[in-house]
């Protein structure tokens, strides 16, 4: 081997050497603000990772939203909760996040904790333009579900229905919830068998008898006349819809299959909501289980129409029945998110949303709106710490993705808002990163828009 020879072979690790130290000297300045968050606290390690995000309002650019579609990769069913149940930024952002999914990541199903029959009745809105929109909203959403009755919604449901006239693929919206099956339910169920299997109806008229709804009756005074029953009829009821439900799944589809497998679902959800009022709720033991019941059912709804439809489903929840971990395991011994996640492993990602401070409605006892207003996240919770990153008007995190620092301060329990229909509501002890896969932080909240009762 002559000199030369050497030489240029020895010139090769030093040219290596340049190219590694170019390519260091060009990384990103968020590439090195990572590296250094490995060592730093948490606040800097979530700064790190955070993705801003441009707006919490649906329309314009969606470049921020493309990290969201990297996390959310495969899945099927992308649980997208709240921390209120009634605040503007949480609803538009669910409707901005929606619109991205369904433009850039194929999905075409907005599930909501709705009735079933509500579901159905604001579906045919949005794929046939069916009914007056604003008094379906107002005669469905009533009770616990007022707070849906909103601006937000409207829009929301309103684009639904614009999209589908303007597209060969269509959007749907789905009800998963239990706690009222309305007269449209019963009727699809009876005209189903009156058209396919006309020798069961006189017993299925005869096991639904006092279950449908009377004509005119609202759904708040259904629920509330429910509640009222004595349990040895609650539990009749539930017990002759079970029995209807059998009688028309047991019958041979002779033609649609998926025609009787919807009539038999919509069975199905006549007999969900005759179980839920099957509980002794005057017993804590048996309203934890009715609890249970609620967040198992919901999450097979949800099941059932993924399945069923192939639809990839935004499931829009609080964030508690989008988690895997309960937060109040007495009250609630399992959620909806962590059924789904039985059901669906990896298919399932689920998205918390949090906020420092603003307003959001609630219900009092007599079921009237109140606007409530709080102030910033107290030191040591979660939301305090969240809130100094400083990410204009709201950020995005994946949180199994995190840096160490970040990871380890998600994994510890802290108080964390998680306000439901009423307030005041306790802090609950929450460890994100254990019962969420993303998060978005929104600094400020203010109270949704209510449409008139």
């Amino acid at each position: 081997m002559t000199p030369q020879r050497r030489r240029r072979r020895t010139g090769l690790p030093a040219a290596l050497l340049l190219t590694l130290i170019l390519c260091v000297l060009s990384w990103t300045p968020a590439l090195v603000q990572q590296a250094r968050a490995r060592t730093a606290g948490p606040v800097a390690a979530l700064a790190a990772a955070a993705h801003p995000l441009r707006t919490t309002e649906p329309g314009g650019g969606v470049a921020d939203l493309r990290p969201l579609g990297a996390m959310v990769g495969d899945a099927t069913v992308v649980g997208v909760g709240e921390a209120t149940h009634s605040s503007h930024e949480f609803f538009t952002n669910k409707h901005r996040i929606f619109r991205y999914l369904v433009e850039e990541k194929g999905f075409t199903a907005f599930a909501l904790e709705a009735n079933w029959s509500a579901g159905l009745r604001i579906n045919d809105y949005v794929l046939h333009g069916k009914g007056d929109l604003r008094q379906i909203m107002r005669e469905e959403f009533q009770d616990a579900y007022r707070l849906w009755n909103t601006r937000e919604y409207l829009d929301l449901f309103t684009w639904m229905r614009d999209y589908n006239a303007h597209h060969a693929r269509k959007v749907q919206f789905v009800g998963n919830d239990a706690a009222y099956a309305g007269p449209e339910l019963f009727d699809r169920v009876t005209g189903y068998a009156r058209a396919h299997h006309p020798a069961i109806l006189p017993r299925l008229a005869g096991l639904y008898r006092g279950q449908r709804p009377e004509p005119g009756t609202s759904v708040r005074d259904t629920m509330q006349a429910l509640l009222k029953k004595p349990l040895a009829e609650r539990r009749a009821d539930a017990g002759r819809a079970r029995e209807a439900l059998a009688l028309l799944a047991g019958q041979h589809p002779r033609d649609d299959r998926r025609a009787f497998d919807r009539a038999v679902q919509d069975a199905r959800a006549v007999a969900q909501v005759a179980g839920m009022y099957a509980y002794d709720l005057g017993d804590p033991k048996s309203v934890a289980d009715c609890m249970r019941y609620r967040d198992r059912v919901m999450a097979e709804n949800t099941v059932w129409w993924q399945r069923h439809t192939g639809q990839k489903i935004l499931l829009s929840a609080h964030n508690a029945h989008v988690s895997y971990v309960s937060d109040d395991p007495a009250q609630y011994p399992k959620m909806q998110g962590a059924f789904l996640r039985d059901r669906l492993g990896a298919a399932y990602v689920n998205v918390r949303l949090t906020f420092s401070e603003g307003s959001f409605n609630t219900l009092d006892d007599e079921g009237r709106t109140k606007p409530v207003t709080l102030g910033p996240a107290e030191p040591g919770s979660n939301e305090h710490t969240l809130d100094q990153v400083a990410h204009r008007r709201a950020w995005l995190l994946d949180m199994r993705n995190a840096p160490r620092a970040a990871k380890d301060w998600l994994s510890t329990a802290r108080p964390t808002r998680n306000i439901g229909t009423a307030y005041p509501e306790p802090a609950y002890m929450t460890a994100l990163g254990r019962s969420y896969d993303l998060l978005i932080h929104v600094h400020g909240i203010r109270a949704a828009e209510l449409l008139a009762p």
